[in-house]
């Protein structure tokens, strides 16, 4: 394996510079269309009439479709090319707006859940392959890691605008939207559709891919090849032992961790005033996505710590995303609550960058769309494990317990990922 050379964004040439900035132009404009919504989606679906139990199958709903069609489509981009696929992905996002904003009827909100997963499986390892593949073509042997940190940043900060501009807009606009028989909440959907439509042209517009054959004929093809590029991608990740143990950890950090993110809003709000616990929620939302983007910038200088050793970082963070998490649950005000949960999403942020530098150094770029939708579908399936787990403690015990069951987990991770690190040190001889 070539030594990298560090990555130094002065350094680089003017085409993988442009490279960079509109990727992250990119990421921002299709997370701030999705943070729009993502502040207030329980509450438009409460607002709709669902219950909570609906409202946790509606979720269901949405993690089934995403698993279901995850590696398929992820082979697909593989084969057709990563914009066509992106692209009907913004389709699914717009039919799943759409449909929300047509309905209270709980069938077809399912529905647009569907379309919501059928999307996600849709852009997972697209856009993010064909970054990657066109950085190391613009700048060869550049270590990828800070650029990938660099449009991590973007894509959080979009989602936290997003989320803040979601949860204000029902505030300004919403007695007018009900005015004209709308839902206070639908002024976000209306919102994020239209930035939505902005991200489609955009990407025709900016996303330079060399065309891949796109009759019915080539389409086809492409189907038919899916489960052959799975079965090859899945040989990969048994036969690479340093990919599978990556794979394993990532199940179990989001086993601990997706319950944490999901549950804490219901959490927090019994340490708030009802009559402006809302707004609190939505801000802390805001900041959570911040720290995410806080914690990004930060990995490629954390990394420097570790001497680039991705591994070692994603140990360390394990560690203290474990420790946090305990601390987290023992919060019994508010004040406590959002400045611990804030050091939690600042490590979130520092974690994603070195697993996704670890596996794009295992994979050749023809599977790289399938690999990071393998990696996907394995983390979603583990994020589902853990909320069932910790509704289960939850419901009979409390929440707290059921964050530090959690935190096992996390020390499962730590564990799996220093084995990770003996493994690469013997590949590296």
């Amino acid at each position: 394996m070539a030594t990298e050379i560090e990555f130094s964004f002065a350094a680089l040439n003017e085409p993988a510079r442009r490279h960079i900035r509109v990727f992250q132009i990119h990421q921002f404009l299709d997370r701030f269309a999705m943070g729009l919504t993502v502040a207030v989606v329980a509450l438009a679906l409460a607002d709709r009439g669902m219950d909570l139990f609906q409202i946790s199958l509606l979720f269901g709903v949405y993690s089934l479709t995403t698993m279901a069609m995850e590696l398929p489509f992820g082979g697909l981009a593989d084969s057709i090319g990563r914009k066509p696929v992106f692209l009907t992905a913004v389709v699914a996002s717009l039919i799943s707006l759409a449909l929300f904003l047509s309905t209270r009827d709980f069938y077809v909100l399912a529905l647009s859940f569907a379309f919501i997963g059928f999307g996600r499986a849709l852009r997972s390892g697209t856009l993010d392959a064909w970054f990657v593949e066109t950085f190391k073509a613009t700048a060869p042997n550049v270590d990828v890691q800070p650029a990938l940190a660099k449009a991590q940043w973007a894509n959080a900060v979009g989602l936290a605008i997003g989320a803040v501009l979601g949860g204000l807009l029902p505030d300004i606009s919403g007695q007018g939207a009900k005015r004209l028989g709308f839902s206070i909440y639908d002024v976000s959907y209306l919102t994020s559709f239209g930035v939505m439509l902005g991200v489609f042209v955009f990407t025709m517009l900016a996303i330079v891919e060399k065309p891949r054959p796109m009759n019915m004929t080539a389409l086809m093809h492409g189907f038919a090849n899916v489960p052959t590029v799975i079965k090859d991608a899945s040989l990969l990740a048994l036969k690479h032992p340093a990919l599978s143990i990556l794979l394993a950890a990532l199940a179990v950090f989001l086993m601990a961790t997706n319950p944490v993110e999901v549950i804490w809003p219901t959490h927090a709000k019994l340490m708030l005033e009802e009559g402006y616990a809302n707004t609190v929620i939505g801000v802390v939302t805001a900041t959570y996505f911040f720290s995410i983007a806080f914690g990004a910038s930060l990995s490629s200088h954390i990394s420097r710590i570790f001497k680039r050793r991705h591994a070692m970082t994603l140990a360390a963070s394990f560690t203290c995303l474990a420790g946090v998490q305990i601390t987290l649950a023992l919060q019994d005000n508010i004040i406590g609550f959002v400045m611990v949960f804030i050091l939690y999403s600042v490590i979130l942020g520092v974690s994603e960058t070195p697993a996704s530098s670890i596996l794009h150094r295992c994979v050749e770029d023809r599977q790289r769309s399938t690999m990071l939708s393998l990696r996907s579908l394995i983390q979603q399936l583990g994020a589902a494990l853990g909320l069932l787990l910790a509704g289960t403690v939850a419901e009979i015990y409390s929440t707290p317990i059921a964050w530090i069951v959690g935190a096992v987990f996390l020390f499962i991770a730590v564990i799996l990922i220093l084995v990770l690190v003996r493994r690469l040190a013997v590949e590296a001889e």
